[in-house]
């Protein structure tokens, strides 16, 4: 188990993101496993629970048999705590957001469906990266609305990051070009590009991203960006119909989960997890440019669990 440090400041911010979730559904399932071996009918409150933490129908079903079958002595909760993290990959230590190739700016694609937060989410990834000293350079390739180049240029100036933008209505793949020239000319070390929001079911739009992909792969060969989906927690399981599909469009390298401190039903990690085998990298727990934060799971378990039982 895997304590947190108080000398952490993203232990204190992640467990306050996770409030209203622990308050929530968690708070009826320790409630339902926080004494004696729980009654046979007591376990089919632990699985509705867990449904309505978005976990998903069938995956509770799974969680609470695996928990019921365990024979190793730990109490209810322990179980039903181990099955969770179980679901979560264990994660790279050494995993940061590099470049694919020595000599070549590390490339992160920025997509999702509209109102996710994905510009948000791009300015607090360039706060984060210009905190760790590179050099970064935005990507204003979503073209279709004019205040979203605004918005990323807001975001720039709070992040001390650079832009490259057209004018609206360009082609979003002549900006990560230009984006992309621009990075090797001035020795950045980052390009991220925000993308137009768009619906999944939308077969033209989904093309377009995986045109920008092929661009990418062109101006520098083996550059294998980071393709991050960005999903809203509040949609709960609708969101992974929309993330399979962009996964089949561009092939997705991890999913940033935002407005995770907006819901009380935070068990969508695990479902995305389970049901998509990608990695959550970040979660968004809050407005501040400081509120994205590296995904640890055994942390995340933790806070649900620990904080405030």
């Amino acid at each position: 188990m895997v304590g947190t440090d108080p000398r952490d400041p993203t232990a204190s911010t992640l467990e306050g993101g996770l409030t209203r979730s622990r308050g929530g559904f968690m708070s009826r399932l320790r409630g339902l496993l926080g004494g004696a071996e729980p009654a046979p009918e007591a376990w089919d409150g632990v699985e509705e629970a867990l449904i309505a933490g978005d976990v998903g129908a069938q995956l509770a079903g799974r969680i609470v048999e695996r928990a019921r079958m365990r024979g190793d002595g730990a109490s209810a909760g322990e179980r039903v705590r181990l099955e969770l993290a179980a679901l979560l990959a264990p994660r790279d230590p050494d995993w940061d957001l590099r470049p694919a190739v020595v000599g070549q700016p590390t490339i992160i694609l920025v997509v999702g469906v509209n109102g996710t937060g994905k510009t948000t989410t791009i300015g607090k990834l360039a706060a984060r990266e210009r905190r760790a000293g590179r050099r970064v350079i935005l990507a204003a390739a979503d073209t279709f609305r004019a205040a979203a180049i605004e918005q990323l240029r807001a975001w720039a100036d709070r992040s001390g990051a650079d832009v490259v933008a057209h004018a609206p209505g360009a082609d979003p793949g002549a900006v990560v070009y230009d984006a992309l020239d621009a990075a090797v000319a001035r020795g950045a070390d980052v390009v991220i590009a925000d993308t137009a929001g768009r619906l999944h079911t939308k077969a033209h739009l989904m093309d377009e991203l995986a045109k920008v992909r092929r661009i990418i792969e062109r101006r520098l060969p083996g550059s294998a960006p980071e393709t991050l989906f960005v999903l809203d927690a509040t949609t709960g399981q609708n969101g992974l119909a929309q993330a399979r599909a962009f996964n089949e469009a561009v092939g997705l390298t991890g999913v940033v989960l935002t407005k995770l401190d907006s819901t009380a039903r935070g068990g969508i990690v695990f479902a995305i997890e389970d049901q998509l085998r990608i990695p959550v990298r970040f979660i968004g727990v809050g407005e501040g440019i400081d509120d994205l934060l590296p995904f640890d799971p055994a942390r995340f378990v933790d806070a649900l669990f620990e904080a405030g039982a």
